[in-house]
């Protein structure tokens, strides 16, 4: 088939490796978000998750477990070329072919940054052993420049849930409690991620204008996404039916159109967050917060207050706090030297004592 070209996406329906050697150019990729096939005989899945296919487009193309490794190696290793150094990559990936996709991985330049785990009910019913309840998420980069992640993109580091904990911590625990879309009566792909983990990833991995690539569109859901929140979209289907029956969404898709959807994190900007902490700063930090503390505040409260004043994050506050208490500031002891040394003139001597010669000598 002809592919789909949008102003905001190039879509074909074509081999993801072969097709990303013909239309992709190397270190080109800001994002790869991808979901493959799975090798565990996808058409049957209904048979085990009681799914009901009526409204499932047909044409899923699956792996054959006996070719599960090399297909791992090729896709992978021409991900890598395509992504830009400091790109970002997740992978999402069921249990039974991970080995395959991690030593895939650990045979390029690719480095681990997380092995997310996502909390995923699939329906299936076992008395035997314990309910599969889980993907992995596979977060790699490709070395060579600073990889982007944008820390307060969701959440400001100083939020708070109503007990007090911090929203920006608890947003980016490895641990993703994000449930599955539910779409009864309407068309869709074997496999589709939900919205709200798409829009995570690439909310912390992308900002608007990056290119985000999906090696396996599938019900295109990565690249409807990525659209939606005012990024670029390149990739790849190769079944014809799906391509066809899911191509065309794209040309409703309006370019940003999720982003007034986005929470507006409260953003608490810092002067000298991330400036290294010299001996004037951490005695006027020791001082300060001793003061508090005598003054009757919390440890709680004295950490806030440093925090603002000295325009620091708390958690590096708490941080170099912790460092001090370890290894107590001393006021640095200058070796004693002659005044006029100092000055650069040789240090005066006292003359020598010359005896006088006694009147009467012996």
């Amino acid at each position: 088939m002809e592919p789909v070209i949008t102003p905001s996406g190039r879509f074909y329906n074509e081999d993801c490796v072969s097709g990303a050697r013909r239309h992709i150019a190397s270190d080109s990729v800001d994002l790869i978000i991808t979901d493959p096939p799975y090798g565990i005989g996808g058409d049957d899945l209904h048979q085990h998750y009681n799914r009901d296919e009526d409204y499932v487009i047909d044409g899923y193309v699956e792996i054959p477990a006996s070719e599960y490794g090399e297909f791992s190696r090729d896709w992978i290793r021409e991900a890598e070329r395509i992504l830009r150094p400091g790109g970002s990559i997740y992978i999402v990936s069921g249990y039974t072919n991970l080995y395959h996709i991690l030593k895939a991985l650990r045979e390029t330049g690719l480095e681990e940054i997380n092995h997310i785990i996502w909390k995923y009910t699939f329906g299936v019913y076992t008395s035997r052993k314990y309910v599969s309840s889980h993907y992995h998420i596979l977060y790699y980069q490709k070395p060579g420049r600073p990889r982007r992640f944008n820390l307060e993109s969701r959440f400001g580091l100083g939020e708070k849930d109503p007990d007090g904990g911090s929203l920006n911590y608890q947003d980016r625990e490895d641990v993703w409690i994000i449930n599955r879309e539910y779409k009864p009566g309407q068309v869709k792909n074997k496999n589709e991620l939900p919205t709200a983990l798409l829009t995570k990833m690439i909310q912390y991995s992308s900002t608007e204008g990056d290119l985000v690539c999906d090696m396996f569109l599938g019900g295109f859901s990565t690249a409807k996404v990525a659209i939606g929140l005012g990024r670029r979209a390149v990739g790849f289907e190769i079944s014809p039916q799906i391509f066809a029956a899911r191509a065309d969404d794209l040309k409703t898709i309006r370019p940003g159109s999720l982003l007034p959807t986005l929470r507006t994190p409260v953003v608490d900007a810092r002067a000298n967050r991330g400036r290294p902490w010299s001996d004037a700063d951490k005695a006027a930090l020791k001082t300060r917060f001793d003061h508090l503390i005598q003054s009757g505040r919390t440890k709680k409260d004295a950490v806030e207050i440093v925090a603002r004043e000295l325009g620091r994050g708390r958690w590096a506050v708490e941080k170099m706090l912790k460092t001090l208490e370890a290894s107590p500031l001393t006021p640095s002891q200058p070796r004693h030297i002659p005044p006029a040394s100092r000055s650069g003139q040789p240090p005066r001597t006292s003359p020598e004592r010359t005896q006088t010669p006694s009147r009467n000598p012996p």
